[in-house]
């Protein structure tokens, strides 16, 4: 499990990749009102798996299901992510429902190198790099790496900041 810091600093990098995918299917609308919910619900999405484990309807604020179970199974996320994808530019709504989901599996993503891994499909999986809360700092370079090069796709037109520092 990646630390809280991660999961928030992954999830303003989900945020700025659900936007940058928004506005390049057009899935924006008038003001693109789209884009700047995808980028908010990209943010809430990343620290969604944990948060949707609390009652909140109890006093007691404990968990109502284990620790990554159905919250955090892939699979879900996956089909929120594609089927919020095909519903871009119909709905507004499909815009946040699509940056959540970035969000949401922007976190498996930070959470899968823990040695308790995520449920992708059935049974939990983990790459079994490093313990709980090390190296937060890879995960999180290699999410902004990640909405760098999704950004600049779309609103470089995939022009880099590399060839204008090219000599010759």
């Amino acid at each position: 499990m990646a630390s809280n810091k991660a999961h928030h600093a992954t999830g303003f990098a989900a945020g700025v990749i659900a936007a940058a995918v928004v506005a390049r299917v057009g899935g924006g609308g008038s003001f693109h009102i789209g884009v700047l919910l995808s980028f908010i619900a990209g943010v809430a999405g990343s620290t969604a798996p944990d948060w949707l484990e609390v009652a909140w309807w109890s006093r007691a604020r404990r968990l109502w299901i284990t620790h990554r179970t159905l919250t955090h199974w892939g699979v879900g996320w996956v089909a929120l992510l594609v089927g919020s994808y095909h519903w871009l530019g119909h709905s507004v709504y499909a815009a946040a429902a699509f940056g959540f989901a970035c969000g949401g599996v922007m976190h498996l993503l930070a959470d899968w190198p823990n040695p308790l891994g995520v449920p992708w499909v059935a049974a939990r999986h983990s790459l079994n790099l490093w313990n709980s809360g090390r190296c937060d700092l890879i995960v999180v370079a290699g999410s902004w790496v990640a909405a760098w090069f999704v950004s600049e796709h779309v609103w470089l037109h995939g022009v880099s900041v590399l060839r204008f520092l090219r000599v010759g």
